[in-house]
C-alpha cells in the first residue's frame, strides 16, 4: 500500500467510524429531552427511566465521540499538511466555533446527568436540551467546513496564493444549507431507526415490555420525520451538486454522454471502458428533471469533462444507489407504520412488525455512509474542489500504512467497547428504571 492511498485509506476509515458517533451522540438527546418533558408533564416514573437510560448512552457516546472526533483533528494535520497550510486560515472559523460548541456541550451534559434532584425541574430540562442544540451546532460547523471544500469561497486565488480572505464567506458557501440540512435530516433517520429498532428487538424477547414499548413509540416518532423528510433535503442537495459540481452528479448516475432529456438509472454496473451501464433500468427524463425540475434540461455527462478530472465512477455510482436504495426501504416502513397506526392498530403489536423495526437498525447508518462517500469519492481527485489536488496535499512522511494499520486497530478497538458499554446498559438500565419490574422496586426501598 503506498503512502497516497494509506493516507485517504486512514481518512475514510476514520470518518466512517466518527460520524456513527457522532451522529448518534447529536441526536441521541433530543430523544432523551423528549422523554424527559414527557416524564414533567406526566409524572410517569417510565418516561423518567427512559430518560436516564439514554441519558448514560448519551455520555459513552459523548466520550466516544470526543476520542474519535480529536483523532480527525490531528489527522488532517498530519497527513494532509499542504490542505492544512492554504486551508486552515480560511475555514479555520467553522472549527473554531465547533470548539466552543463543544465546550458547551460537555458542560451541558454534565449538569444534566448530576442534576437531578439538585437543580430546578425546568432548568435540568433545558440543560438536556442545551446537549442537543450544541451538539447539533457542532454538527453544522463541522460539514460547513466540509463543505467549503466542496464548493470553496471566501477568498481570491491568484498564481497559486490566497489572498482577501473572508472566513464568514467560506463558512457561508453554497454547499453548507444542502450539505448541513440533509446530513441533519439523515442524523434524525438514522439514529431514530436504529434506536426503534434496538427496542423492538427487545420487545419481541418480552423483556421489560412497557418500558421497550415507550421508548420504541418515541425514537419511531424521530425515525419517521427524518425518513420522510429525506426526500425533500436529498432534492435540495441533488439540485445544488448539479449547480456546483455536474461531473459529480455525473459520477453518480454514471451519465457518460451530455443530453437533454437525460434518464435516471436505477441499479446497473458501470463500464467505464465503454462507457456503459450494464444491467440498469433507465426512467426516461426523470434526471433531467429531479436535476433541473425540467423533463428535458440537459445534463452534462462524464465525456464532458477530461478523463483526468473524473471522479471514481463505479464506487460513486454504487454508493448512490445504495443510499437511494435504504432511503426508500425507510419510507416505505414509515408508511407501513402509519398505515398500522390510523388503519390497523392491532398491527402495532404484532412481532412481525416489530422485527421489521428489528431488522431495519442499521438502514439508515448504512445509507448515511453510503452518501458521505458519494460527497467525499464524488469530489475526487480534489481535496478543494477545482483548486487543489488530493495528491498534491498528502503528506511526504514515509510509512503512513503503520499509521493507518495503529488508527485502525484504535476504532476498531473503541467499537467493541462501545458496542459492550451500550449493550450492558440495554441489558441493565431498563430493570432498574421500569416501575413495572420487581428489581425496580427493590432498588426503591
Amino acid at each position: 500500500m503506498d503512502d497516497f492511498i494509506a493516507a485517504r485509506s486512514q481518512m475514510a476509515m476514520s470518518l466512517g467510524f466518527h460520524i456513527i458517533f457522532s451522529c448518534i451522540g447529536m441526536i441521541m438527546p433530543f430523544l432523551m429531552a423528549y422523554a424527559h418533558w414527557k416524564y414533567l408533564r406526566t409524572g410517569n416514573e417510565i418516561y423518567k427511566g427512559l430518560t436516564k437510560a439514554w441519558s448514560k448512552g448519551v455520555a459513552i457516546l459523548f466520550a466516544t465521540g470526543a476520542v474519535s472526533g480529536t483523532m480527525l483533528s490531528f489527522e488532517l494535520g498530519l497527513l494532509w499538511p499542504k490542505f492544512m497550510e492554504h486551508a486552515g486560515p480560511i475555514f479555520g472559523m467553522p472549527f473554531s466555533l465547533e470548539g466552543t460548541a463543544f465546550f458547551i456541550e460537555a458542560i451541558a451534559l454534565g449538569f444534566f446527568l448530576y442534576g437531578w434532584d439538585r437543580f430546578n425541574k425546568w432548568f435540568h430540562w433545558f440543560c438536556g436540551v442545551l446537549v442537543g442544540m450544541s451538539g447539533l451546532a457542532s454538527g453544522i460547523l463541522v460539514v460547513a467546513a466540509n463543505a467549503w471544500m466542496n464548493s470553496p469561497r471566501g477568498f481570491d486565488y491568484i498564481d497559486g496564493q490566497y489572498f482577501n480572505i473572508d472566513p464568514i464567506a467560506a463558512m457561508l458557501n453554497e454547499a453548507w444549507f444542502p450539505q448541513a440540512f440533509h446530513m441533519i435530516i439523515a442524523a434524525f433517520c438514522a439514529t431514530g431507526f436504529t434506536v426503534a429498532g434496538i427496542h423492538a428487538y427487545l420487545i419481541t424477547k418480552n423483556k421489560n415490555t412497557a418500558f421497550h414499548t415507550t421508548a420504541f413509540r418515541i425514537a419511531v416518532g424521530f425515525a419517521l420525520v427524518g425518513a420522510f423528510a429525506a426526500p425533500l433535503s436529498g432534492d435540495i442537495a441533488a439540485r445544488s451538486v448539479t449547480k456546483r459540481q455536474p461531473i459529480k452528479l455525473a459520477a453518480m448516475e454514471a451519465h457518460f454522454e451530455t443530453e437533454k432529456g437525460a434518464s435516471f438509472i436505477i441499479g446497473g454496473i458501470p463500464d467505464v471502458d465503454s462507457q456503459t451501464v450494464k444491467y440498469g433500468i433507465k426512467v426516461p427524463k426523470l434526471l433531467s428533471f429531479l436535476a433541473k425540475g425540467d423533463f428535458n434540461a440537459e445534463i452534462k455527462g462524464l465525456n464532458h469533462f477530461p478523463k483526468d478530472v473524473w471522479p471514481p465512477v463505479v464506487i460513486t455510482h454504487f454508493a448512490f444507489q445504495i443510499m437511494i436504495f435504504f432511503g426508500i426501504l425507510m419510507v416505505l416502513i414509515g408508511i407501513l407504520y402509519l398505515y398500522a397506526y390510523f388503519f390497523r392498530p392491532n398491527w402495532l403489536y404484532k412481532n412481525w412488525l416489530l422485527k421489521i423495526f428489528a431488522l431495519a437498525s442499521p438502514f439508515g447508518y448504512i445509507a448515511l455512509e453510503a452518501g458521505w462517500t458519494v460527497t467525499e469519492v464524488g469530489r475526487q481527485p480534489w481535496i478543494i474542489y477545482g483548486i487543489m489536488r488530493t495528491v498534491d496535499a498528502v503528506t511526504p512522511m514515509p510509512g503512513i500504512q503503520y499509521s493507518f494499520y495503529f488508527f485502525s486497530a484504535i476504532f476498531l478497538t473503541l467499537s467493541v467497547i462501545l458496542i459492550f458499554l451500550i449493550w450492558r446498559q440495554i441489558k441493565m438500565v431498563p430493570r432498574l428504571y421500569d416501575p413495572t419490574d420487581p428489581l425496580f422496586n427493590q432498588k426503591k426501598s
